[in-house]
């Protein structure tokens, strides 16, 4: 009888040590979809954005679902699903952080790009926006994107400025979405530094 009950403990603890849990295909791509629209602002060398996800993409023409995809500096990629910027995406670069409009915290990154170091930007499309709070229904384009820390954020990439420039913030007063067509100046006061 002793050997009939280990023989069933142990029979079931290499059941339990072998199964293999199941997950519904669509929640493994929910998980894979979260890493893959999140961005974020820590400063100038640590961030996440918003690009194409194919190569020679215009900024209008990417934004359709599964046409965006993040996009990290070096030192701000924490996931093999999220894609690289070259370490000199950024030509000239300005990070900002502090408290909006009605005391919300936010924090920035304005600036010149070099649109031909990223194979999914095209140097003359006049670009386009990105954004947690816009697109169909409010729910963010990508759809249920957002960025790490914040309620909100705002992002314009803008190949034939050349420039771009993200905001993340609190408050969705300081990250408007209906100046989409104004130019990153417009929609993220900052430092531009003459981009030409």
């Amino acid at each position: 009888m002793y050997w009939n009950v280990l023989t069933t403990l142990l029979g079931a603890s290499v059941l339990a040590v072998t199964a293999t849990p199941s997950y519904p295909e669509n929640a493994i791509q929910a998980r894979d979809a979260a890493v893959d629209n999140i961005v974020y602002v820590t400063d100038a060398n640590k961030f996440c954005m918003i690009m194409p996800r194919d190569p020679h993409t215009n900024i209008g023409d990417s934004e359709h679902p599964g046409g965006m995809k993040t996009y990290c500096s070096p030192a701000g990629r924490y996931s093999p699903e999220q894609g690289q910027l070259p370490a000199d995406f950024w030509s000239n670069v300005a990070f900002k952080s502090g408290k909006g409009k009605n005391g919300g915290r936010y924090a920035q990154l304005t600036g010149c790009i070099r649109p031909s170091h990223l194979s999914r930007l095209n140097p003359n499309d006049a670009g386009g926006q990105y954004d947690s709070s816009g697109g169909a229904g409010g729910h963010g384009n990508p759809q249920g994107s957002q960025c790490l820390g914040y309620n909100h954020y705002v992002e314009l990439v803008e190949p034939a400025g050349p420039r771009a420039c993200i905001k993340c913030c609190d408050d969705p007063a300081d990250c408007p979405t209906n100046k989409d067509t104004s130019g990153c100046p417009n929609v993220i006061p900052g430092n531009y530094f003459d981009c030409d």
